[in-house]
Order: C-alpha cells, then structure tokens, then sequence
C-alpha cells in the first residue's frame, strides 16, 4: 500500500504541474458557475411572483424554464464529464511507454499493479478536487436556500465522482495502448462517447437492448442524481472501474512478455467474465439496497402503496403490456421504449421483487392489407403480432377500443390499469396502487339508478355524469381508481347487496310502489345511497327522502349575484362536511364554493332514525327561497316574504349516518343534481371545489378503501433567502474570486517548477 501511496504523490505532482490539469479545472468550474448562477437568478426571481418550492432540487438535479435544458447543475455536468477526463489521463501510462520508463518499471520490485493502482488512485484524487469545487456550490446551496437538501444533494454529488472514477479508469486503460498521448485520448475521448450514447442503440431486440443499456454509464448516474442511491448502481461503477484496471494490469504484463493470441483473449475475457458476473448478481432485485435521499421520498411509493404491496404477501403478480399495433399510440409501448417499461415498474419491484413483467404484441384487424401497411410503417415483423383471434382467446378486451393496456394477475384474478389520452400517458401511482388494491379486495361498486328518465353515467351530455365516473381513458375518472360501474332498473331488478352506493341522480318520475318497497328494503339492510333531485320535483322526491325521515322544501333556492344567474347557488362547506372527509379541510378554511345550478332546500327537522348532519349550506345574506314560478333572463330577482320567499341559510346537501350491523350506513342527500354533472365538473368561470367535493363524497361511500390516500411529504425547502446584493457578492466569488483563485495558483505552481 506504501508504495501506491507513493506512485499516487509523484503523479499527482506531476499532474499539477501540468497547465493542462488546471485549465480544464477552471473551465469545468466556469461552465458550473454559468449554470448555478443562471438558475439562482431565476428562481429568485421567480419566488417575488409565485411559489417556488424544492429548491435544492431546482439548482441542483432538475430542469427549469425547459423541458429539453437541464439546468440543474449536476445533471448538466453529466452530458459533460467524459469531456474533461481524456486530457488528464491521455499520458497517465502512454507517457511512461513513451520515454521508456516503463522498462525501468519492469525489472522494480514495483508490481504491474501496484503501479496501475497508484495512478489509479493520483486520479482519485485529482477527482476529488473537483468534487470540492462543486462542493462549494453546494455550500452557496446550504447558506441561502431555507432548510437546505442535504442528503439529495450529497448523493448527487457521490454519483458525479463515481462516474468520474469509471471514466478515469476507462482513460488510464486507453493511455495502456499506445505511446503516443494525442492517440489515447482520442481513444478515450471514442470510448467514452460510446458508452455515453450506446443505451440509445438496438432498443428494439431483447438481447442488444438489454447490453447496451448495461454498458450506458450516464443513465445509471441519473437515477443516482434523482436522489435515489442503490447498491446496484454503486456496484456497477465499482465493476466498470474495476475491468478496465484490470485491463491496464493484463496489457502491461502481456507486453512484457509475448503470449499466444489464445492465452491474451483469455485473460482478457477472465476479467470480464469476473466484472460482468458481480454485476449481474449485484443488480439481481432481491439484492439491490435502495436509499431515497430526497426529504420528500420523491423517488418512493407512498405509504399506501407500500401497505398494498405488503398485504399482497408472497405471491407473485404477473403484469402483462397488451399493445395493439394498430392503436395510434402504439410507439409508446414499441419494443424500443421497453426499457423505460420495465423503469416504471421498479418503485414496485422495490418492495415486492417477484412482480413478473410481460409484453404481448397483437393486431385487432381483421383487415390483412391494413395491418401489412402498418407493420411496414412501423417497421416490424407482422410475425411478431398475435391474430384477433389469437389474442381474443388470451384475454378479453372488448370495451376497451384496442388501447394500450395493462393486465394485472394476481391468484386467479385479474384486473386492467389502462393508460390515458393526457401528457403522462402512462398510469402513475395513484390508479396502479388502485388495481393493485382491486386483487385483494372487493372493488367499490357503484350503481346508478335508470328508472324515471335519471342522468345517465354512460352519457357525456352536459347533464350526465359520465365524465367523473366512466370514462376509461380519463385519468381522473372514478373507474380507474378503484371503482366499479353499472347500472339498473330498480322497477325491474334487485338492488345489489356489498355495493359501495346506490345513486338515484334527478328522478323525474315518480317510482312505483314496488320501487319503493325495494328501496325500503335495501336503505333498512343498511345499504348506502345518494339521491340528487332538482327544484320541481319536490313531489318525486318527498316519498323516497320520507323513507329517510327528512323532506324537500318547496320552492327554489337562488343566490344573489352581479356575474352569475341568480339560479346558481354556490353553498360552502360546513364542519360536519371536514368530520365527514379530513381533506375538504383545505376547502373549509378556504371559504371554497361548490357550484348548484338549480337546487332547492332541504328541511332536515323532521325525525330521523339517522345522525342528520348539513354539509353544504347556503350564504345567509346572499340566498333565500323564491317560492312560485319566475324567469332567470329577464329582470334581477328580489326577495318577496308576501309570497311566502324565505331568507337564510339553508341546508343543500346533507349525509345521514347510522350504525347498523357493526357498520356504518352512510347517505347523502343534496338538493342539486348537477353539482357533479360532466358540465359542472368544468366550469372554468367560477373557482369551485366541485370535483374535490365528489372525490372524497364517494372515497366516503366506499369506507376510504378507493381512491387510494396519495399524500406524499411535502417540501420544506421552499425559500431562497438572497438579496439583489448578495447575489451579486455571489456573482463575483464564482465568477471573479474563486476562478481567479485556481488561475493564480495554477500559475504559481507552474512558475515554481519552471524555475526548479
């Protein structure tokens, strides 16, 4: 170890010593310099106007301003790197070739090793001065941004040494071939290159993909300055440095002594076999340690998630990519993009490794000619697809339009994760989680009511409600969180017993007697229901709500207003709505509103067997009860007690609970139907809670089973604390002081040795 120590020191003179060390020095610093102090600027900026929040993520691993520029300091240095590293290891070994030095190094009793070793470790070291100066951004980092990222950070900086290392050996490995320098650090600068831009190369074959991604280095880097650490990803800079040491010390001792091609190969390929076989056990999922370095666990599943995962148990899930070769967004599961593919299960894969991943290609066409001109659009092997028929009895996936799809399987049952017509594309962790909980539990049902002309959930009309609960290719829709959707006449079938809630949205007819025995029936077994009802249709309403023990008001409600029809009544949230759902607490302190385009009154004095509890009320000083006919589009409307107007505020929505059966019966009862109507859910003239409101009504129905609790951790460090001053002060120490620092003593030294 001496004697590495003591070959590391002389190079490392000699390195410094070298105007070319310090020159690149100071020009990796002023490229840190003009990305940090561009960033710093704008987010000072930009925090005078509107919130910004993750900071030590937005000087540091993020992009702002650009979706294609990144401008976070340490993943902007990672497309350059490689750059740096050629100039300073092209005579690390070719310099001793060169001068015949080498010779004198053969017959010491230095070992081949020691020697590659020793330089190996000058290069270490010369590598962690750069890590010091980009240290010192990191503590402009820690002195001006509020509750500063370390650990994020810090990783990020572990990841730009490790990948310096891997290059610095790949650089000593190059200078082993030739004795002329220019030549090896062209050849360095080729190597490096290609290992940079090989993981683009053969995405579309199984074998090459999976190669070239393990020879891309940069890639592995990223996710480490995402601030996610795994051993696997450490393992593997340590192997790549490791082979190509080992390289240096196996060309050495064979130019030392000529060997047959056969034993050269050999060796060579010893040494691989021995790298590649640590790697791959290293990256094997049971073997892979994860840290997450980020405070705000960005790069972790949430808690929920976790818990589903554990509940799963032992047992493997099977997840299955159906991809349509004639669906329009085919190119998203290609196989080229497949290893993003397998990228987007390793959150999963993180807690639960036996998540078994699978692609099936097929052709829904039956139109050969068709599926030919695609295939050749594509440029893919028509073989390479399952027929329509063939596909049709693996899997059923009628309704779904031919989209991309995801089956999951799990003991015998499936379920879909679908993918949607939005920016993402891909399902994110709230609607995975949702199927994954759908394989262990009884999906919440939701069954809406057709009898007596109610709003439709399979219709997109303004009135209906399709939009929020059944649309497949929305993200947001109810069905692709957990829920299930139907359908039925009460008139003429049995309400189903186990279902989350029985809607009954805007009944115009009124039911029979033999629907009102069935809902007679269904509300005493303790099922849970919604009724939503309109003015007018007090006597439609009355006999369903006196089942519940509380009736509709005559009239209707209206709200005074300058901007909108006095018919829109924008009721707010009451405490028993925050008792009933934490999460419409933000709403609550808020004041927000929720939007009721025609909506009547609710008299909740009657006697109930329920808890009756208002949850919407009306503005007191705004809103009263119009009582007769009137028309909206002519003259405003004013309050007249003669006519029997009342003034007040008024319940428009209200849940009544009991307990029954060691469970707790819940209903809902609100004086509008639109309120969660397809036209309501987007009303972009007005800032309602609507939509929050819905949500967590129905995350209420359904026990808070569905949709799945996705709260993450919150950032903290959401405040740079930096004057117009002091950036300036920062300005000129990064770009005058510290700059000018490495340049005088670059000199000095340089100077010192001239004159030595």
């Amino acid at each position: 170890m001496k004697k590495i120590v003591q070959i590391a020191r002389l190079e490392l003179s000699l390195l410094f010593y070298s105007p070319i060390a310090w020159l690149l020095i100071l020009v990796l610093f002023m490229q840190m310099a003009l990305t940090f102090m561009s960033s710093i600027a704008e987010i000072q900026y930009l925090q005078e106007f509107i919130p910004v929040t993750g900071i030590s993520e937005r000087l540091f691993t993020t992009k702002i301003g650009s979706d294609t520029v990144p401008v976070g300091i340490f993943r902007t240095m990672l497309g350059s790197l490689y750059l740096y590293t050629p100039l300073i290891t092209m005579g690390i070994i070719s310099r001793e070739m060169n001068s015949g030095t080498i010779r004198l190094l053969y017959s010491s009793p230095v070992k081949l090793s020691q020697m590659v070793y020793g330089k190996f470790l000058a290069m270490i070291s010369y590598n962690l001065v750069i890590v010091a100066l980009m240290s010192l951004y990191v503590l402009a980092g820690a002195l001006f941004v509020q509750h500063f990222d370390y650990p994020y950070v810090l990783v990020a900086l572990l990841a730009s040494f490790l990948l310096m290392s891997a290059y610095s050996a790949i650089g000593i490995f190059m200078s082993s071939l030739t004795t002329y320098q220019v030549i090896a650090a062209i050849g360095t600068f080729a190597v490096l290159a290609f290992m940079n831009y090989i993981g683009r190369f053969g995405q579309g074959m199984d074998f090459v993909r999976d190669l070239t991604f393990s020879l891309s280095m940069p890639s592995r880097a990223e996710r480490m300055v995402e601030g996610l650490l795994t051993s696997r990803d450490v393992i593997y800079y340590l192997v790549i440095s490791g082979i190509f040491l080992g390289f240096t010390i196996v060309r050495l001792e064979l130019a030392r002594a000529s060997r047959p091609i056969a034993q050269q190969a050999f060796r060579y390929t010893l040494v691989l076999i021995v790298g590649l076989v640590v790697a791959y056990i290293s990256s094997r999922q049971p073997m892979i340690a994860y840290y997450d370095a980020t405070a705000t666990k960005a790069n972790t599943i949430v808690k929920a998630t976790q818990e589903i995962l554990k509940q799963i148990g032992d047992e493997p899930i099977e997840m299955t990519e159906y991809i349509n070769i004639m669906d329009e967004r085919y190119d998203y599961g290609a196989p080229v993009n497949r290893i993003s593919g397998i990228a987007r299960w390793e959150p999963y894969l993180r807690f639960k490794s036996n998540i078994k991943l699978n692609w099936v290609y097929y052709n829904s066409s039956f139109d050969t000619k068709a599926f030919a001109e695609r295939a050749r659009a594509l440029d893919a092997d028509t073989a390479d697809f399952l027929t329509p028929e063939a596909i049709r009895k693996q899997v059923d996936l009628s309704g779904e339009d031919g989209h991309l799809l995801i089956q999951l399987k799990y003991k015998g049952k499936t379920t879909f994760l679908r993918t949607f017509f939005d920016g993402a594309f891909w399902p994110k962790e709230a609607e995975t989680a949702a199927a994954l909980k759908r394989l262990i539990v009884t999906p919440a049902k939701i069954v809406f009511a057709t009898d007596g002309y109610q709003r439709s959930v399979d219709k997109v009309g303004d009135r209906d409600y399709k939009q929020f609960f059944n649309v497949k290719t929305s993200r947001e829709a109810l069905i692709n969180h957990g829920f299930d959707i139907d359908s039925i006449s009460i008139e003429n079938d049995e309400i189903p017993n186990g279902i989350a809630t029985l809607v009954i949205g805007d009944p115009r007819v009124a039911f029979s007697a033999t629907a009102l025995v069935k809902l007679q029936k269904y509300i005493t077994a303790g099922g849970n229901l919604l009724i939503a009802g309109e003015p007018g249709k007090q006597t439609v309403l009355n006999p369903v709500l006196n089942l519940l023990g509380i009736s509709v008001l005559n009239g209707t409600l209206v709200q005074r207003s300058r901007d909108y029809s006095y018919g829109i009544v924008t009721p707010t949230f009451t405490t028993a709505a925050v008792a009933m759902s934490p999460a419409i607490k933000t709403y609550y302190d808020d004041k927000s509103v929720v939007s009721m385009p025609g909506a009547v009154a609710l008299n909740v004095a009657n006697k109930s067997i329920f808890e009756v509890r208002p949850i919407l009320v009306t503005d007191a000083k705004r809103s009263w009860i119009k009582n007769g006919t009137f028309v909206l589009d002519s003259a405003a409307l004013v309050f007249d007690a003669k006519n029997g107007d009342q003034q007040g505020a008024f319940p428009a929505t209200v849940i009544l609970t009991r307990k029954l059966n060691q469970k707790e019966q819940r209903i809902m009862v609100s004086g509008d139907a639109d309120f969660m109507s397809n036209k309501e859910l987007i009303r972009g003239n007005m800032a309602t809670a609507n939509n929050a409101f819905v949500l967590n009504l129905f995350k209420w129905f359904a026990y808070e089973q569905f949709p799945i609790d996705m709260t993450k951790i919150e950032s903290i460090d959401n405040k740079l604390e930096l004057s117009d001053a002091g950036l300036k002060t920062l300005q000129i120490m990064y770009y005058g002081v510290i700059p000018g620092t490495i340049l005088l003593l670059g000199v000095v030294l340089l100077a010192r040795r001239k004159r030595k």
